[in-house]
């Protein structure tokens, strides 16, 4: 079923339920043994110390969302990480590990994952709902597949799904960090299995992909211990500019409503609500309480500009500078994916020692073409070894058609088997 049908038959039926806030303890320490509370995991310290990627508590869990009957031991995870503005933060997340042993040489290799758009309520964690607490979470099948290949998983929520807090939607640094700090994190869990040495692939798609590739390019600065081996992203929403003309007054102009949302929380410095008329104001409110679907049937078919007291358009938006000079254009440009890289040997900002798979749909309908060939584009003028696929699907179904044969990449960049590009 179309991510269009699928809009059609939730568009009645929001999903709603506000985030509580809850009493911070003052200081983090790693843990002993796994024994935080389901809420603990949630709960952002008051204050948070450590190191990027250093475990800050743990809980068996389930994952009875995952399909197939894959016997795993599993643990849901808060971890430090860093936002996009240096500031360490707390982030949830899942490590699942299969029981069977692993036999294909080495340590057990761990796909790094996170989440195509899950919307931005607390209740939409991805952590959340593979530990039974579903919603409208779509990526159950994919982590099948990993786990089935005998992979582990350490899979980031993304930043902003602690108690009181929103998610930062398309916000790069804050994205990559998260992703390559739920590895550092896996790796720390009191009775897991999981090595220092062990490869890594990263993969997402859509909100994930775009997830992905920042962390791709990141990787070798700001956790160049991992053996990162390959990433994989599809549906990549690689330059959000176009993104958003594409997106405004469209059916899924949710997507752009959690996009301004979180970009703003990650900005405080930048203009947001004192440009809110009253239906901007709920219209945050709605941002922060729903899931994928709900947002999507909120926001069907609105226009930004009906949501601020001067109907500003995205042009003039993006014009407005924060307190520090900077404008929403340039907060908007900074997140293209693509822009500054190179290979591992080369000089540049973001240096990208391993080959990556992008794909599209070739019925896409949400993400303009220009911003997903483009950034492949920017990949292979990069120098870098560029595997691209489209399939034939909308948005939606190609995650799923493009499922095996990105578990299958990965595991031949597990094995070491050279990578071939089609630039």
């Amino acid at each position: 079923m179309g991510l269009r049908r699928l809009l059609t038959c939730v568009v009645a039926g929001t999903t709603m339920a506000a985030a509580g806030l809850v009493a911070a303890p003052s200081a983090t320490a790693a843990p002993l043994l796994c024994l935080s509370t389901d809420e603990g995991i949630y709960t952002s310290p008051g204050t948070i110390t450590g190191k990027p990627g250093d475990l800050i508590s743990c809980r068996p869990t389930a994952l009875p969302q995952i399909p197939g009957g894959v016997r795993m031991k599993a643990w849901k995870i808060k971890y430090v990480s860093t936002d996009v503005k240096g500031a360490k933060i707390a982030v949830s997340g899942f490590v699942a590990i299969p029981d069977a042993a692993w036999t294909g040489g080495g340590s057990r290799p761990t796909v790094a994952f996170t989440p195509g758009t899950l919307g931005s309520g607390s209740q939409c964690a991805l952590s959340k709902q593979m530990a039974g607490e579903q919603v409208d979470s779509y990526e159950a099948r994919n982590l099948q597949k990993f786990l089935e290949a005998g992979y582990a998983v350490a899979a980031s929520d993304g930043v902003g799904y602690m108690n009181g807090q929103v998610h930062t939607y398309t916000v790069g640094l804050n994205a990559g960090h998260a992703v390559l700090d739920a590895v550092r994190a896996s790796r720390q869990i009191p009775g897991g299995s999981l090595r220092s040495d062990s490869k890594v692939g990263i993969t997402g798609y859509s909100e994930g992909g775009f997830n992905s590739l920042w962390a791709a390019q990141l990787a070798s600065s700001y956790a160049p211990e991992l053996n990162v081996v390959g990433a994989a992203a599809g549906g990549v929403p690689g330059d959000l500019k176009l993104v958003a003309e594409r997106l405004n007054g469209s059916a899924f102009a949710g997507f752009l409503a959690d996009a301004v949302v979180g970009l703003s929380a990650a900005h405080p410095e930048m203009p947001f609500n004192e440009l809110l008329n009253d239906r901007g104001r709920q219209a945050v409110e709605d941002v922060r309480s729903n899931c994928l679907f709900g947002t999507l049937g909120a926001f069907a078919f609105q226009k930004l500009e009906n949501f601020s007291t001067d109907r500003l358009t995205l042009a003039q938006i993006y014009a407005l500078r924060g307190s520090n000079g900077v404008s929403w254009g340039e907060v908007i440009d900074a997140q293209k994916v693509g822009v500054g890289i190179g290979t591992g040997s080369s000089g540049a900002r973001y240096r990208i020692g391993f080959p990556v798979y992008q794909y599209r749909g070739a019925l896409e309908e949400i993400i303009p073409h220009e911003a997903e060939d483009g950034t492949r584009e920017r990949y292979c003028q990069a120098g870098i070894t560029t595997q691209w696929r489209t399939y034939a699907g909308e948005h939606l179904t190609t995650d799923w058609l493009a499922a095996g044969d990105v578990t299958d990449w990965l595991g031949d960049r597990f094995t070491g088997k050279p990578a071939t590009g089609n630039c």
